[in-house]
């Protein structure tokens, strides 16, 4: 799994003028949970941009005065004018305690149903699940290649071995749609047929 290693320093002055203080020295204030203890830092903006302006699922390791702190997104806060990244909250990977965290879903195959002239739709692009940091991957895989034309791929069919999904399993996250087109000339065959029975 793709990992993003962060340099931060450890804050130990708090409140909203030491928060304004430190953005105005080009810094983002951190808090990092989950671990032993909940702990303060700051990072340059620069430093995490692969991992806030991404789609994919990544670890970060932050470290702090020698000692490395392996950590997942949990929020991002954005400044409402500008769109500045202003505070980062992450949660610390502690072997043997289950996480919450969004997965993105990898699609792989082509459809039957596209081959037959229909339109893949995506549904949902990532899953909540439970489990433990060991088990965390980049994606989860789906393959939609036996995907018909009108059918669905819901939660409950996703591969999740030491994974829980906490969505709904009856969620569709993928279809195959009929076009216009494809519509289209199933109404002139119909209409073609009625004609020729007359």
């Amino acid at each position: 799994m793709k990992t993003i290693k962060v340099e931060g320093q450890i804050r130990s002055d708090f409140g909203k003028g030491a928060t304004r203080r430190l953005r105005s020295e080009g810094q983002v204030p951190v808090v990092i949970y989950g671990g032993d203890e909940i702990i303060h830092c700051s990072v340059a903006p620069l430093a995490v941009r692969g991992l806030v302006y991404t789609p994919e699922f990544q670890v970060v390791e932050v470290n702090l005065e020698g000692k490395a702190y392996r950590c997942i997104l949990k929020d991002l806060q954005f400044d409402v004018v500008t769109d500045a990244l202003t505070h980062i909250d992450l949660l610390e990977l502690v072997d043997g305690k289950k996480v919450i965290a969004n997965l993105p879903l990898n699609f792989v195959g082509q459809p039957k149903g596209v081959k037959e002239g229909g339109r893949l739709v995506i549904k949902l692009k990532n899953v909540k699940v439970r489990t433990y940091p060991r088990f965390l991957k980049e994606h989860l895989e789906v393959n939609i290649e036996e995907l018909e034309l009108n059918g669905n791929v819901r939660v409950e069919d996703i591969p999740s071995e030491n994974i829980e999904i906490m969505n709904s399993p009856r969620i569709p996250i993928a279809s195959v749609v009929m076009t216009r087109a494809l519509r289209q000339a199933g109404a002139d065959a119909a209409a073609e047929e009625k004609a020729g029975k007359k």
